[in-house]
C-alpha cells in the first residue's frame, strides 16, 4: 500500500514547526512578564506554552514514524504513529493541567502580591492575538491534510488564547479593584487544560481502537462498487480497516447473478478494486461474492416471505446474500442485528428457528454480520 505523497506530511512538519517558534517566543515573553509581575497565573500560561512546543515536536516526530516504509514486521506501514503522537500529546497536556492545578492550590493559601505595568499588559494582550491566530491556522491545517496531532495542538492553542485572556482580566481587575484573581484563575485555567487533555485522549484512545466508518464515506465507496456493473445487485458488509491518515484497507460483499463465471468474476473484482483506490484512495483487500438466483424457480416468492419474517425483529438492520437451492433444498442469508439488541445471539437464534418452522423443509443457512457500516 502507497503513502499518496509526501506533501501532506511537508506541510504537518512546517506547521509544527511554526507552532514551536511561536511558543517558545510566546512562553518566554509570558515568563518574564510573570516574573516581574509575581504572578503565578501567567507563569502557568508560560509553562503551557512551553508543553505546546513539546507537543510540536511530539508531532513532527510521529509524522517522521508514519513515513516509514512497509515492511516484513509491518506490512501495513507505520501510518498509525500519528494516532500515537497524538496519544503522547494528550498526556503532556493532562501532565501540565494537573500540575498546574497542584500549583495554583498552593498559591490560594499563600498568595503573591501582583504588580503590573502597562508594557507589561500589553504583552499580555499581543499574546492572546498571536495566540488565537496560530489556534485558527494550525487547527485549519489539521484539518485539511487530515492530521489529528495538527488539530489537537490547534485546538490546545485555542484553549491557550481563552487562558491567556483570562489572566489579562484577571490583571486589569487587580489595577481597578485592588482584588488578586490570581491563584482561583490559575486553578480554572488547569482545570480547563485538564479538560483539554482528557477530551483529546478520549478521541485518540477511539482511533486507535477502531471506529465505525462515517455513513457518507460508507454509501459513497457502496455506490462505486454497485456501479463498476450493471448486473451487480448490491455492495454489502463493508469493512475498513484505518492504518493511518489516507492509509485504509477495505472489504466488501456483492450480490452477483449465479450465472456468472469465475473469469467474468475475476475481472469484476479487480475493476472494483481499481474504482475505488481512483476515487476514494482506498485499497480493496477483497470483494465476497453473494450468488443470486436466475433461474424461473420459487426462489423470489420464498424471498419476499423470508424477508418479511426477518424484519419482523425489530432488531434486525439488514437481510442479504438470499440464496435459493430447490435441488438439495438449502436455503442461505445473512443478517445484521443491531448493538442495540439486549442479547444479539438471542435474536440470530430466533431468526433461524422462525424460518425453520416456516420452511422445514429446508435446510436453513443463516449467517450473522456484525453492524459496521451504513
Amino acid at each position: 500500500m502507497q503513502r499518496k505523497s509526501t506533501s501532506r506530511e511537508a506541510i504537518i512538519i512546517r506547521t509544527s514547526i511554526l507552532g514551536i517558534i511561536a511558543n517558545i517566543a510566546l512562553a518566554v515573553f509570558k515568563a518574564l512578564v510573570g516574573f516581574f509581575a509575581h504572578s503565578i497565573a501567567i507563569v502557568l500560561d508560560a509553562v503551557n506554552n512551553l508543553t505546546d512546543a513539546l507537543s510540536s515536536v511530539v508531532t513532527i516526530i510521529g509524522t517522521k514514524l508514519a513515513l516509514k516504509p512497509a515492511d516484513k514486521k509491518h506490512p501495513f506501514g507505520h501510518g498509525r504513529s500519528e494516532y500515537l503522537s497524538a496519544l503522547v500529546i494528550a498526556v503532556i497536556i493532562l501532565y501540565a493541567g494537573i500540575t498546574s492545578l497542584v500549583e495554583s492550590v498552593k498559591k490560594i493559601f499563600a498568595p503573591d502580591v501582583p504588580s503590573y505595568t502597562n508594557v507589561l499588559l500589553i504583552i499580555l494582550i499581543v499574546a492572546v492575538v498571536v495566540k488565537i491566530a496560530l489556534g485558527l491556522f494550525v487547527k485549519a491545517t489539521g484539518k485539511r491534510v487530515n492530521s489529528d496531532s495538527l488539530v489537537a495542538s490547534g485546538q490546545d492553542a485555542l484553549m491557550d488564547s481563552i487562558i491567556s485572556f483570562s489572566t489579562l482580566v484577571a490583571a486589569t481587575v487587580f489595577l481597578i479593584f485592588g482584588f488578586s484573581l490570581e491563584a482561583y484563575l490559575g486553578c480554572i485555567i488547569s482545570v480547563m487544560i485538564i479538560k483539554s487533555g482528557i477530551e483529546t485522549l478520549r478521541e485518540t484512545l477511539s482511533k486507535i481502537l477502531g471506529e465505525r466508518i462515517d455513513a457518507k464515506t460508507s454509501h459513497e465507496i457502496k455506490k462505486t462498487v454497485a456501479s463498476v456493473d450493471s448486473e451487480i445487485h448490491g455492495a454489502f458488509d463493508l469493512v475498513l480497516n484505518d492504518y493511518g491518515p489516507n492509509q485504509h484497507i477495505a472489504s466488501v460483499h456483492i450480490e452477483v447473478p449465479d450465472t456468472w463465471t469465475a473469469d467474468k468474476i475475476d475481472s469484476i473484482t479487480r475493476k472494483i478494486s481499481h474504482e475505488v483506490y481512483v476515487k476514494h484512495h482506498v485499497a480493496m483487500a477483497a470483494v465476497g461474492i453473494y450468488s443470486v438466483n436466475t433461474k424461473e424457480n420459487s426462489a423470489k416468492a420464498i424471498q419476499s416471505q423470508v424477508s418479511k419474517i426477518v424484519h419482523e425483529h425489530k432488531d434486525v438492520l439488514q437481510f442479504h446474500g438470499f440464496y435459493l437451492d430447490e435441488v438439495n433444498k438449502t436455503m442461505r442469508f445473512d443478517i445484521i442485528v443491531s448493538f442495540d439488541s439486549h442479547d444479539m445471539f438471542a435474536t440470530y437464534k430466533q431468526v433461524l428457528c422462525d424460518i425453520k418452522n416456516a420452511f422445514p423443509d429446508y435446510d436453513v443457512q443463516i449467517q450473522l454480520d456484525t453492524d459496521v457500516s451504513d
